[in-house]
């Protein structure tokens, strides 16, 4: 193995070389430049779009069927190494069979991309500052791929699965990261049914000590309902912006829906602002479902407050303009009604309960937050034999409380491999497994 300085020069040389490059040829190009150090047979792994499965950069498209899933570029996350790695944000050691292998996880910030599979060489000697060099190198990796996924369609080809519609695809186009975090607040959302999603759009920013929060939810469940939900969006970020307050924001999407659409169409939502200094909530209902809180990991709260009309209405009617105040450790819960209302075949809503109950548990099991909520759409899906008739979309924020949390929390919360100190001994996710089932 390189010495330590030698892993870092070829960090370096990768952003150089990466600068003038295509995704497709990242594969080649981290492979030759980390063997260059020791890490032997460097393969990307990129998860799909429900991060159901992790698809090889280089090999076939995700695609659809069986057939697909069980060819070897094509790595499931539940029950293998690699989705460990994916699911818990740790470095995962392979099988018996597989000795000297290891699974990186690749993350942009907090949202998870994917992870790396590398091959130490036989004179390898596997201690934290290799641990290290290795989260390095995924994270490193990461930060590549975002860089040029948005101008490629073989990023999108890869980690589709089946045809997605025109409001789908316009919806994932605008919608930020699914997960982010700072040492006050993280955030975290899923939206389903990805492929046909078409009215449910979220959003959030922060500026300073203010974190912004916006959830909408349009009517109908075509493109119509994308455009509505659309222009929702840019109207709230054009308005909130200009340093607009909500109310100002709520009656800025009014005004653009009616304009646009003479109050033939119309959208739910909440908008809030947290401080993140004070754990004050300020937020407003239009038509939609109050917020909930989740509190001490065991207790659903629901938070109440008059709600307006949906906006678009033009009913006249002006928001009302509540405040609560949140508690260290608190999670709120922004969702639409497609996850509490939708019906299995037998007509039995999945519920607020149900919906609380799921995430109070595994709140308790310590998972990160991200896949929490990865697992609640794998079970609301199967709840309703994977067809949804109305898009479902839940957004989780944990306030930290007035003391930020120390970095070993945001890590654990968000899923990021875990921070390493020089040491002689590896740490204890460095432990070779044969499953990982739950």
């Amino acid at each position: 193995m390189s010495s330590p300085a030698a892993r870092g020069r070829i960090l370096g040389d990768l952003i150089a070389a990466s600068h003038v490059v295509t995704l497709e040829q990242f594969p080649d190009l981290v492979a030759k430049h980390a063997a260059k150090v020791g890490w032997l047979d460097v393969k990307i792994y990129l998860a799909d779009l429900q991060q159901v499965i992790l698809c090889r950069l280089g090999g076939q498209a995700c695609g659809s069927g069986g057939e697909t899933e069980s060819a070897p570029d094509v790595v499931r996350v539940e029950g293998t190494l690699a989705g460990r790695a994916f699911q818990t944000g740790g470095i995962v050691a392979g099988g018996t069979s597989e000795a000297g292998q290891w699974w990186v996880p690749m993350l942009d910030g907090t949202e998870r991309l994917g992870v790396l599979r590398a091959t130490a060489a036989p004179d390898t000697e596997m201690d934290a500052q290799a641990a290290q060099d290795l989260r390095n190198l995924g994270g490193l990796i990461a930060l590549m791929t975002v860089s040029k996924r948005g101008g490629s369609d073989t990023y999108a080809r890869l980690v589709r699965r089946r045809r997605m519609n025109v409001a789908a695809e316009m919806e994932w186009r605008v919608m930020p990261p699914r997960t982010f975090a700072t040492d006050r607040v993280l955030i975290s959302a899923v939206m389903e049914p990805a492929y046909e999603v078409s009215g449910d759009v979220f959003d959030y920013a922060i500026a300073e000590e203010t974190v912004h929060l916006a959830l909408f939810d349009a009517m109908g469940h075509d493109t119509a309902a994308g455009l509505t939900a659309n222009l929702a969006l840019a109207a709230s970020r054009n308005h909130r912006r200009q340093d607009c307050g909500i109310l100002e924001i709520a009656e800025a999407v009014e005004r653009a829906l009616v304009e646009q659409f003479s109050s033939d169409r119309f959208a739910t939502g909440i908008l809030a602002e947290l401080d993140a200094g004070t754990g004050v909530l300020t937020w407003t209902s239009l038509g939609h479902p109050p917020p909930v809180i989740i509190r001490n990991g065991r207790t659903a709260v629901t938070l109440s407050c008059s709600p307006a009309p949906p906006m678009g209405t033009d009913l006249g009617v002006p928001p009302t303009l509540c405040r609560d105040q949140l508690e260290p450790g608190d999670r709120l819960l922004l969702y639409t009604d497609g996850i509490t209302e939708a019906r299995d075949h037998r007509g039995h809503e999945f519920g607020l309960e149900s919906f609380t109950d799921f995430l109070i548990q595994h709140h308790a099991d310590g998972l990160p937050v991200p896949e929490t909520l990865r697992r609640l759409i794998r079970r609301h899906l199967a709840y309703h034999h994977g067809r949804l008739e109305d898009d479902a979309t839940v957004l989780v924020l944990e306030w930290s409380g007035p003391t930020p949390y120390r970095p070993a929390r945001v890590e654990a919360l968000a899923g990021l491999p875990e921070h390493t100190t020089p040491a002689t001994a590896l740490p204890t996710s460095w432990t070779t497994h044969d499953t990982d089932a739950p």
